[in-house]
């Protein structure tokens, strides 16, 4: 199963930006769909967005629609998430997934990134 290793989270303050990177440890990876997730304290994991991982079709979750974006890099295994305008309430940990087969969901993660906005 591919390994997938989030990197660039930190302690940034509100207004910032930051973006975080997740890459696949197979040289041969080629998922349908990568994703992003992040779970506050005390609340459940929530789905922020994906993309194609072929076509680069993006979609993103109402929440942070306009204020994030995400993007890949096939070459280097690497998908992106670009945070603009960092509000406290985005502090969470922030994972990657990947779908491997159609209908299967999210079936690989990372371990995820700390993320903390301060006010």
């Amino acid at each position: 199963q591919v390994q997938l290793v989030e990197s660039g989270g930190g302690l940034v303050q509100a207004g910032d930006s930051l973006r975080l990177s997740c890459a696949a440890s197979e040289r041969t990876f080629s998922p349908y769909f990568m994703g992003w997730f992040r779970q506050a304290p005390g609340k459940g994991r929530a789905f922020l967005g994906q993309i194609n991982w072929s076509s680069g079709d993006t979609s993103a979750a109402d929440s942070v629609k306009g204020r994030f974006t995400i993007s890949r890099d096939n070459a280097a295994n690497t998908v992106y998430l670009q945070m603009n305008s960092l509000k406290p309430e985005d502090t969470a940990v922030y994972y990657c997934a990947a779908v491997s087969k159609l209908g299967k969901g999210f079936d690989s993660w990372g371990r995820g990134t700390q993320v903390t906005v301060s006010s």
